[in-house]
């Protein structure tokens, strides 16, 4: 299995995955060429040879005119994304992102996606960015995405509402269930773009995974601080047939028991842990000392993370401590691939193993978007998803018998 890894040492923007694919060397003039089908006027594309820190990157940049541009909704940037000249995937992939930043700024602001107003991510730079992006990978022609954990940094940024604090809202709520951590250097390291491509493509994200490298790329940030490589780094491998249908990895189980506590607070326990990066979290009813009824709070998360989730658990629960071993698991190979119903654009979660698809799920948030917006009863959009998917497998399994 072939694979993209993102290292996210120094965050993750749209720019810096563009520069990394181009690093990696992907077709430059078919890029321009797609980019160009999309209609937008009034930039320039410029690419350069960099170092950041005594590496050699490459940096990507759009260049705009000074006119104003309009504060796009979602429904323009739809719009734009379907004129283009694009495979099916690659505008696919663009749209579930910008409908990931929609939906994040709708929750952060407090109003619908619809009505969201897209002030930096709705300019030219940043729909040339993630489109970018998606044709690039696709380009990689990968059947695979994992990424690091996320430096995002801190202190605060300038954006269209004033200073907000870094992460800004909307990335922060892109970012949920993804593992992420501050940094020791100020400033935003990771942006709303690059948030919403890292969070469509990859469906895990820990160490790099065992792989025969292939080819790697970096994609220099803006800035050049002293003694910090600011770029971000992809890495093409292949997965050995083991590590692609179970690969094994590390995992810190952490347990506490407790009988004193407001059951209420559970379910906001269980949404830090959650939110932290953990990578599962549940309640077991237990009987504890003196036959008093109580609960096994269970957390499973990647080791680096451990201390962050048992701080939370010492501060946030009635406990007075916690216990915690290292566990090893193997776990199926997992792809996010897209089907197309009457409804629109699924993802759907495939679990692979042995070379065949072993189990799927069509996601269920995708689901719920398309049955309310054709007001259709949720199972009738999850049964289309799961038909689309079934046929698809058949057409490629004919294909590969050919």
């Amino acid at each position: 299995m072939r694979v993209l890894y993102f290292d996210c040492f120094a965050g993750v923007s749209g720019d810096m995955t563009i520069a990394a694919l181009i690093d990696l060397g992907i077709d430059v003039d078919s890029l321009k060429r797609q980019l160009s089908s999309l209609g937008l006027s009034g930039y320039q594309i410029r690419i350069d040879r960099v170092e950041r820190s005594g590496i050699a990157a490459t940096k990507f940049d759009v260049l705009v005119d000074s006119s104003p541009q309009p504060a796009r909704h979602l429904a323009d940037i739809r719009e734009i994304i379907a004129r283009g000249n694009l495979s099916e995937l690659a505008r696919s992939r663009s749209i579930q992102a910008f409908e990931r930043l929609a939906e994040a700024e709708a929750r952060a602001h407090g109003t619908t996606i619809d009505k969201v107003h897209f002030h930096e991510v709705g300019a030219i730079d940043s729909i040339i960015d993630v489109v970018g992006a998606m044709i690039g990978v696709e380009m990689l022609g990968v059947d695979s995405f994992f990424s690091s954990s996320l430096r995002v940094g801190y202190g605060t940024v300038k954006a269209a509402h004033g200073l907000l604090p870094v992460p800004a809202p909307g990335t922060a709520e892109i970012l949920r269930g993804a593992p992420i951590y501050a940094g020791q250097i100020e400033g935003e390291f990771v942006t709303p773009t690059g948030a919403a491509i890292v969070t469509t493509l990859c469906e895990s994200f820990g160490p790099l995974p065992a792989l025969s490298i292939e080819r790697i790329g970096y994609g220099a940030g803006s800035r050049n601080p002293e003694g910090f490589p600011n770029a971000l780094r992809l890495v093409v491998g292949e997965l050995s047939d083991q590590t692609a249908s179970e690969p094994e990895n590390a995992v810190v189980v952490i347990e506490t028991n407790i009988d004193d506590m407001n059951p209420q607070v559970y379910e906001h326990v269980l949404r830090l842990a959650f939110k932290l990066g953990a990578l599962d979290a549940f309640i077991t009813p237990v009987q504890m000392k003196k036959s008093r009824p109580g609960v096994l709070l269970t957390i499973l998360c990647e080791p680096a993370l451990s201390p962050a989730v048992i701080d939370m658990l010492l501060a946030e629960t009635t406990t007075l401590g916690v216990r915690y071993s290292e566990a090893k698991r193997r776990v199926l190979a997992r792809t996010i691939e897209t089907v197309e119903t009457k409804y629109g654009s699924v993802r759907v979660k495939v679990a692979r193993g042995g070379g065949r698809a072993l189990h799927f799920q069509p996601e269920y948030e995708d689901c719920l978007r398309l049955a309310e917006a054709a007001d259709v009863p949720l199972i009738e959009v999850q049964a289309a998803a799961s038909a689309a998917y079934r046929k698809k497998e058949q057409l490629d399994g004919t294909s590969e018998e050919k």
